[in-house]
């Protein structure tokens, strides 16, 4: 590497945030970017406002602090909000054009893109896990066809990249699974939750760490990274949630089709072979079970000290 410094984007988000505080504890100089005029962390960084819509302010920032490594966080990841056709434009901006952009900046200054994608870029079909090597495409719901042109953005622009495919996302600093359920259990005793989505959660602690990890090397590619753990439905998730988090609250199996259309098709087998991570040399992430308990003993306070 020529230096140190990595460029964040989505740096106020929920993966951005924990990949700066992993990169910091390491003495890595970090910059950050976001559309807010601050960063929202307390790490030590510099920051700087952006809209990565716009290629020339994008170009502008990568030539002013010409990072090793630009790792891009940011994204529309509002799933059913993207579905509505006054939001596909806004969308389309930022998880095409915006990844497209970075992209093309990371060429001209030669330096090593990693991309966040995600499962929803498949169509669910099937018990198999997905495989890195996949290519049969078939994203369900406007979000996933972003995110899938973004990737092949990427792979069209670039040499040197990493891709990272991950799915059921949870962290401190955004809206996730556990925080729902825990916010709904406070006013329901009983909870109906789909059975027939299976996949992994993602603990961005854990993912951030995989994160720099890669980007200490040079093993370029496509990867699959969730949590270890198995693989599980949502109600699964969900009972072992309110079981860490001492809440008395009754689940209910209940298929996609009895629970309600969603304004977004969900695929049903999330399942991502992770095992490229440990072939090629990478520290697999901890149980996801680990991850919950210690994402809930982060929130103690906030659940009254009963995780």
């Amino acid at each position: 590497m020529r230096d140190a410094k990595f460029f964040i984007t989505g740096a106020n988000g929920q993966l951005g945030r924990d990949l700066i505080t992993e990169l910091v504890s390491r003495g890595v100089a970090c910059v950050g970017a976001d559309l807010g005029e601050s960063f929202a962390g307390s790490e030590p960084c510099e920051y700087v406002q952006l809209d990565i819509t716009r290629f020339e302010d994008v170009a502008e920032a990568l030539e002013r602090f010409m990072p090793a490594r630009i790792i891009h966080c940011a994204a529309w990841t509002a799933v059913d909000a993207a579905e509505d056709e006054a939001n596909r434009s806004k969308v389309h901006a930022v998880n095409v054009t915006g990844t497209e952009n970075i992209a093309r900046a990371c060429r001209q200054i030669d330096s090593v893109m990693t991309y966040i994608s995600t499962d929803y870029i498949f169509d669910g079909t099937g018990t198999r896990p997905w495989t890195p090597e996949d290519e049969n495409f078939a994203p369900l719901n406007f979000y996933g066809l972003t995110k899938l042109q973004g990737e092949l953005a990427v792979r069209r622009c670039l040499e040197k990249f990493f891709i990272v495919r991950i799915a059921w996302v949870f962290g401190a600093n955004g809206n996730n699974f556990v925080r729902t359920m825990l916010r709904i259990a406070e006013a329901h005793d009983t909870l109906r939750v789909v059975n027939d989505q299976i996949g992994t959660p993602t603990y961005t602690p854990d993912l951030a760490r995989l994160l720099a990890d890669m980007n200490m090397t040079e093993k370029f590619g496509i990867y699959h990274a969730t949590n270890e753990g198995g693989f599980i439905s949502w109600y699964d998730y969900a009972r072992e949630i309110f079981s860490q988090a001492g809440r008395d609250v009754r689940v209910i199996p209940v298929s996609s089709a009895e629970y309600g259309e969603s304004k977004a098709k969900r695929p049903f087998n999330s399942r991502l072979d992770k095992s490229k991570l440990k072939a090629s040399g990478f520290e697999p992430l901890p149980d996801w079970r680990d991850a919950l308990r210690r994402y809930l003993t982060g929130r103690s306070e906030e659940l009254g000290g009963r995780s």
